[in-house]
């Protein structure tokens, strides 16, 4: 029996030892979401399900609230340090924002509750409501990648004024996939200001952060009574993403983003795929 025991003890450990492993590694990566978003203003909230799901086991419909709050509250912390360099232009961001903020509570309060569980059945094939946001997001994340590894062209800087109704659907459009999804949607609001309103890439990534963080917050607030948040893992894994934005905001001052978008949107694509 004792020898029965030990034999038990000796499968036990290598188990416990790969979930603290797994564990670490999660928490490894929400330092570089941060710095990811501290450097470009895009990209890392698009990591947080994903890390979230895959390697801290949250259901993906609960790990979108997290998201919204983690992305949120390291973006908040980010654009702080960008509004100190003076690289946030606030009337862009409102005009961004309000159209976005009505796509964040429509997409939270009727279209992902309304979604059905599951969502389809064909024979034994079941398509789940929690594999259906999953695939979405890597759609979303296979299109994002083409956006980062895509070379544009230049666009000199200009002062003119975009056309505003052309910022509020794309506000509108990022508000209900920030909804669906949990991202943030930087990756959507760096091309729009850049873009449609004109915006320096500086500029650009410190406006992006404060959008995203009002954005993803308010979104939270709808799910604040969501049952089963576990606010202590929620804030340990949020200490870890702050960590990083301001690693990644400090290093934005030496790095240039055109080196970095590529090569993260290489990674993107494979976690996408």
């Amino acid at each position: 029996m004792a020898s029965r025991a030990a034999k038990r003890n000796d499968v036990r450990v290598p188990i416990v030892q790969a979930f603290v492993m797994i564990e670490i590694s999660g928490y490894l990566a929400a330092v570089m979401i941060g710095v990811t978003l501290g450097l470009i203003g895009a990209g890392g909230s698009i990591l947080t399900v994903p890390v979230l799901v895959y390697l801290m086991a949250v259901e993906p419909v609960l790990a979108t609230s997290y998201s919204l709050f983690v992305v949120g509250l390291t973006a908040l912390v980010g654009s702080i340090q960008y509004m100190r360099q003076g690289l946030v232009l606030y009337r862009t961001a409102v005009l961004f924002s309000i159209p976005a903020f009505a796509g964040v509570f429509l997409s939270r309060a009727l279209i992902l509750p309304s979604i059905p569980d599951p969502i389809v059945t064909v024979g034994e094939s079941v398509m789940t409501k929690d594999l259906g946001v999953m695939l979405l997001f890597a759609v979303l994340m296979v299109l994002a990648s083409v956006s980062m590894i895509r070379k544009k062209e230049e666009r000199p800087e200009s002062t003119q004024e975009a056309a505003r109704w052309k910022i509020w659907v794309d506000g509108f459009v990022v508000g209900i996939l920030t909804g669906l999804v949990g991202a943030g949607g930087g990756f959507l609001i760096i091309p729009a200001l850049v873009v449609l309103a004109k915006v320096p890439m500086k500029a650009a990534v410190g406006t992006s952060l404060l959008i995203i963080a009002v954005k993803s917050l308010l979104g939270f607030t709808g799910d604040y009574a969501l049952e089963g948040i576990d606010w202590m893992f929620l804030f340990m894994f949020s200490i870890f993403t702050v960590g990083g934005i301001v690693l990644g905001t400090y290093c934005s001052r030496f790095v240039p983003g055109k080196k970095l978008k590529p090569a993260f949107g290489w990674f993107v694509l494979a976690m996408g795929l």
